[in-house]
């Protein structure tokens, strides 16, 4: 599968039909080149229009008010204004804007503080194609925090999270004292996708099969109208259903 490169053949365009909005879009990267091939790549779509390109915080956050963009893509290692920064203070300028995070390494701290930023995903960018991405920008817009599954794939840093959610809810009294829609089996479930723990790895601990696990997982997402697994995990603990104990 090809990267996001000027020369990536990505999908068929897509038609927009008559008064349908395009998904205005900010790119944020110091490589003038990769800011191209994204722009390149973006084009290809009809329901995607670039409005800014910057290649550092600043100019970026310059141009928030003014074009409102629905989704920026930010590269980690901005010049004058990291990513990260530059993710939180978009996110308080603009709520409605969706951040992608590129990530220039692996690094489970950076992923930790761009989920505090408020990155609705995070991918490393060498590895990211334009499909991805293209899809990645289609979920965002629609309200989908895609970043869940880079979370559930490092638990150390899926508890970590977790904790914090857990402490800030609290914290504020956001759990409410609702019965829960769950079975002591979807809870139990639930405690150890909030561990990080995989189908098989659930299967294993309780004694059940993958395919009973993943029937339950299906389950609990439908009661709690979540987007997927690791959004069933913040809703449970925002309602109180589930607890993330502290090591």
């Amino acid at each position: 599968m090809q990267k996001l490169t000027i020369s990536a053949i990505l999908m068929p365009p897509v038609s927009v039909g008559a008064g349908m909005e395009k998904i205005k879009i900010l790119l944020a990267d110091a490589s003038a080149l990769f800011r191209q091939g994204m722009r390149w790549s973006l084009s290809q779509d009809g329901d995607m229009d670039v409005v800014h390109e910057a290649d550092e915080g600043e100019d970026a956050l310059s141009v928030i008010d003014a074009m409102m963009p629905d989704v920026a893509v930010v590269e980690s290692q901005l010049p004058l204004q990291g990513g990260i920064e530059l993710t939180r203070r978009i996110r308080l300028r603009s709520p409605k804007t969706a951040v992608i995070m590129l990530a220039t390494h692996e690094d489970e701290e950076q992923l930790f503080q761009a989920i505090k930023a408020g990155a609705a995903a995070y991918y490393r960018k060498e590895d990211v194609t334009g499909p991805q991405l293209i899809n990645a920008i289609r979920r965002v817009y629609k309200g989908e925090y895609i970043i869940n599954e880079s979370l559930l794939t490092k638990p150390q840093v899926a508890s970590r999270v977790l904790r914090q959610f857990q402490d800030l809810t609290l914290a504020e009294k956001e759990v409410e004292s609702l019965l829960a829609p769950l079975s002591p089996r979807e809870v139990q479930v639930l405690e150890y996708v909030a561990q990080g723990n995989s189908n098989k790895g659930i299967a294993r601990a309780l004694g059940i099969s993958d395919q009973t696990v993943k029937n339950h997982i299906t389950s609990i997402m439908r009661k709690l109208a979540a987007n997927d697994r690791t959004h069933a995990v913040v809703l449970a603990l925002r309602h109180g259903y589930i607890k993330v104990e502290k090591s």
